[in-house]
């Protein structure tokens, strides 16, 4: 029969081995509240041969605290850590009653299939202040949505929102 300490220290070593300890160990933390990005640009979005275009369904809700209705530009991005990136340049317009306060709005938006969505940006141009309340994103093929939450009014002329995406280091070496 095995020594307690023996097995002990076996037990020890088992778990500090184990992939999900270490991808536990490696995970970063993940701040839920929105943040300001001055540097984001978006990427020139090529057309390959043979590329794949994939549809998103976005849904966007608009706080009850935000105005009436915004004649702000109201601009979206996202993607995944492979550069996958998907835009959106003018989500507004004022005649179709799009974010106006309560309300949730719908849009299908095309671009290139990507592998987990993980960052998401707002950009908002104008001076009504419009306040988003939540985004979700429903992939291709996904049965749920990736909810992003804001609940505060957006930053006038910056991109504004998460990046969940892994580090490049981690990426690369998955």
């Amino acid at each position: 029969m095995a020594k307690p300490m023996t097995i002990s220290l076996l037990l020890q070593l088992f778990l500090l081995s184990s992939p999900s300890f270490l991808a536990f160990c490696a995970s970063e933390a993940v701040d839920p509240r929105p943040q300001e990005l001055r540097s984001f640009k978006i990427q020139e979005i090529k057309k390959e041969k043979g590329g794949s275009s994939c549809s998103y369904t976005v849904k966007i809700k608009t706080s009850c605290s935000s105005t009436r209705y915004t004649r702000d530009w109201i601009s979206l991005a996202f993607g995944d850590a492979y550069r996958n990136e998907v835009y959106a340049p003018r989500l507004d317009d004022p005649s179709s009653g799009a974010f106006e306060y309560c309300s949730t709005d719908t849009f299908k938006i095309q671009g290139p299939c990507g592998y987990g969505v993980c960052y998401l940006y707002l950009r908002r141009d104008g001076s009504d202040g419009w306040t988003p309340e939540w985004v979700k994103i429903y992939e291709p093929g996904a049965r749920s949505a990736l909810t992003f939450y804001y609940g505060s009014p957006l930053p006038n002329g910056i991109w504004y929102g998460f990046n969940h995406c892994p580090s490049v280091s981690s990426t690369l070496t998955e």
